[in-house]
Formats: structure tokens, sequence, C-alpha cells
């Protein structure tokens, strides 16, 4: 059996499945509070607390006065001290600069509960064939994504001290790549038996990966509503300043740079998703209850449903309490939390799946 060619990243030998499963979920989970920390530190206002980068050498804080004033003083050099943060206390400093230097170091702590276990699994022959390459792959994404970081905070080292709206999505959109990745790769562990097409599951189908495309859509969304503070522009629902359609919806020029740029029609854009993905979820969940399909997939679209709600309510009470950091944080989480329950449905429906 050793000696057969493995054609999947499901035909791992059965003794190892587990163990690649294990170490795959504690990689998903400390993504995924990255994740929300990433959040709690753009909430905080601490991502440019810390003015370089030293990927290798950063391991630790300043650990002295004298090495704290330093630090101080240098971020003091920036415009975000200048112009927003002027008069802060060394106190004040540190406060924000813990976020940011926990943010960075759980960075570097995944990277290593990837890179030591991968290269141990690989020298020990625990993985083989296809699941080498998209291992390697993540592992890449892994460093781009450390990399992408550097560049979203040195955006904001300038003359406007915040970082650019567009680096920041794409900062979150690819750790919600790395995210998917591993939790598919998890999936196709788990569940190893090739899914049979049915044609009474189409509709099924199509509903749930346009349901995956619009959450993931609406993410990629939320980034610009974090980048550009627009969830602080209109506080009242479900109307917006008294009125559906705010007044400020469409004044740039030409009328697309709205969707990229205007916090008001950014967060227009983001309730008028949300409103989709509820109608849908809720379209889903009842065309599911017509169909024949597997229990698996039935109760993973329920609980879809549920989520999908708790997280549309959470975003509703973010927005009236004016984006309180422990909500802020709550709804970004919940964000994650919906990805994960969409991608499982999808994987059952498109996926690999096992006949226990």
């Amino acid at each position: 059996m050793e000696n057969e060619q493995i054609k999947s990243p499901s035909d791992v030998l059965p003794t190892n499945r587990k163990l690649i499963v294990s170490w795959l979920i504690l990689v998903a989970i400390l993504v995924f509070v990255m994740i929300v920390l990433g959040g709690v530190t753009r909430l905080t206002n601490s991502g440019l607390s810390m003015t370089d980068w030293k990927p290798v050498t950063g391991w630790l804080p300043p650990l002295s006065d004298q090495a704290w004033t330093a630090e101080f003083e240098r971020y003091k050099a920036f415009p975000e001290y200048q112009q927003v943060n002027k008069g802060m206390s060394l106190s004040e400093f540190k406060g924000i600069y813990a976020f940011e230097f926990a943010h960075r170091v759980l960075g570097r702590i995944i990277g290593l509960a990837f890179f030591i276990p991968f290269v141990l699994f690989l020298v020990f022959g625990r993985i083989r064939g296809k699941l080498v390459p998209r291992l390697a792959i993540l592992l890449i994404l892994g460093g781009l994504q450390g990399g992408m970081g550097w560049f979203m905070v040195k955006s904001g080292l300038v003359d406007d001290p915040d970082v650019s709206h567009y680096r920041l999505t794409a900062h979150l959109a690819l750790a919600s790549l790395i995210y998917s990745v591993i939790l598919w790769t998890v999936f196709d562990l788990l569940r190893p038996e090739k899914s049979r097409a049915s044609r009474d599951d189409r509709s099924v189908r199509f509903w749930s990966m346009t349901l995956l495309i619009l959450i993931s859509l609406q993410i990629l969304i939320g980034g610009f509503v974090a980048g550009l503070n627009a969830g602080f522009v209109f506080n009242d629902w479900p109307l917006m300043a008294g009125q559906f359609v705010p007044e400020e919806f469409l004044y740039m020029q030409p009328w697309y740079v709205n969707f990229l740029e205007n916090p008001a029609a950014i967060q227009f854009s983001h309730r008028m998703v949300a409103y989709v993905i509820a109608v849908i979820s809720v379209l889903l969940y009842l065309i599911s209850r017509d169909q024949n399909i597997a229990l698996s997939v039935r109760s993973s679209i329920s609980y879809l449903l549920i989520v999908v709600f708790l997280q549309i309510f959470i975003g509703i009470l973010t927005l009236l309490y004016v984006v309180p950091v422990s909500l802020g944080a709550l709804h970004q989480a919940g964000g994650i939390i919906v990805l994960t329950f969409s991608l499982f449905v999808v994987h059952e429906l498109y996926g690999r799946r096992s006949y226990d």
C-alpha cells in the first residue's frame, strides 16, 4: 500500500490522516484568531504603532524603559502621532503597540506551526502526491501574507496616517483565501470518496455556490467598510440618515468610483449584499427541504441559515452602537464563521464525500 501512487489529497495513508487533519484544523483555528485579531488591531487604531518590520528578529517587544522610550520616539516621527495622537503618553502608546505586536507575533507562530510539521511530514513520508503541492502553495501564500501586511502598513506611514483600504482589503482577502484552502483540504481528507452527481440537487448546488460567491464578495466589501471607516458614517437602521438610499450615494465622478472610495456607497452596498445573502439563504433552505439530498447537506444548510441571520443581527447592532471594538470584532468573526459553513455546504455538493 505504501508503494501505491497517491492521486488526490484524500489518499493520505489512513493511519496518517487523523494526524494531518488535526494539524490543519489547528492552523485554521490560528488563522481564524489572526483574522479577528487583525480586526481588533484596526478598530483600536493600533496598526501603525510599529513603524518597522523585522520578520526574523521581531519576536520580542522592548524590554527596558530605554527601549520603550526609543520605540516611542520612533513612532513620534511618523504622521499618525503628529496628526492624530499628538500628546499621547508612553503608557497609551504601549496599549496600542500591544495589539499590533500580538498580531505580528501570531503571524510568526502560524508560520512556524505550518512550516515545521510540513517539513517533518515530508521528511518522514507522511504526506505525498497531490497533497504536497497544495500544502506548498499554502506555505507560499502564508509568506506572501506577511509581506502584504507590511505593504499595507507602509501605506499609512506617509502623509496620510491611515492605511490604504485597497491594501487592507487585499490583506483580508488573502487571509480568507488561506483559511478557505486549509478548510477545503480538511474537508477533502475527512470526506475521501468522490461525490455522485445528481439531477435532484442541481438547484441546491447552484444556489449554494451563488451564496458562497456572495459571502466572499461581502467579506471584500467588509474590508472596504473597515478601511474607509464606513461603519461610522450612518448609524441608524433600516434607513441611512432617514433615507433608504443616502444623498451621498453617488456624489463622486465617474459613478463607479463611489463603489470603491465613497463610504456612503460602500456601507449601502454592504447592507444590500447582506439582504441578498439573507434571501438566498432562505431560498436555499426551502429548496433543500424538497430535494433528495444527503442529511449532512440538509443539516449544514440549516446551520448556514442560522449563522447568516445571526451575523446580520450582529452587524445591525454594530452599526447602532457605532462600532464598538467588541461588536466589531464579533462581526468580523461572524463573517468567517458564515464563510466556514458555506464552504462546507459547497464541498458536500461539489467536493468529495464519504460513504460511511
